[in-house]
């Protein structure tokens, strides 16, 4: 279903807005794209992200892939280079341990980032702020504010999909695996 979007979209011209966050230290505004590369600290921020990736990776993290398109695009490499992910890691490693990170997103957060933030939250004991188009999501010792209110979302949606057309649609809820708790 994604990808038969996607080709109606480039067959009319049309481009999937892309996602931007952005931070605010010391007085002034870091931006970022998913892969950004720009920042002047972009090695020290990908080498920090790194580490915390394969930290979590130890605590049982496992990227998610929630569509068809992270796996025919081979996006999966590209999840740890989201822009929330990368403006995080810079709040992380600049802002005091008892200053809450605060970030902004233009789209909304994907299953992956969630995941992620909350447990960077619990690893780096640190309160996590991420403002999505749609709601505030407040990681703190690895659960959401939101109370994961994304995944019934995206339940009912893809129930509704699923009602109105012909194909099946597949969501593969053992992504989502503990993530009521």
């Amino acid at each position: 279903m994604a990808i038969k979007t996607r080709e109606l979209m480039k067959g009319r011209g049309l481009k999937k807005e892309p996602g931007l966050s952005w931070i605010e230290i010391g007085g002034s505004i870091h931006n970022f794209v998913a892969g950004d590369i720009s920042h002047p600290m972009s090695q020290a921020i990908y080498a920090k992200l790194e580490d915390l990736i394969l930290s979590i990776e130890r605590l049982g993290y496992v990227r998610s892939t929630t569509s068809e398109l992270d796996d025919l695009e081979g996006n999966v490499n590209l999840l740890n280079c989201h822009s929330e992910k990368l403006a995080v890691t810079l709040g992380i490693i600049s802002l005091p341990r008892v200053a809450p990170i605060r970030v902004m997103k233009n789209l909304r957060v994907c299953v992956d980032c969630h995941n992620t933030m909350k447990l960077f939250s619990a690893h780096e004991g640190r309160e996590i702020i991420l403002r999505d188009p749609i709601r505030f999501h407040r990681f703190r010792d690895g659960s959401c504010s939101c109370g994961d209110y994304w995944y019934d979302e995206i339940m009912k949606i893809v129930k509704e999909i699923d009602d109105e057309t012909e194909d099946t649609v597949y969501f593969d809820e053992d992504l989502c695996e503990g993530m009521n708790d």
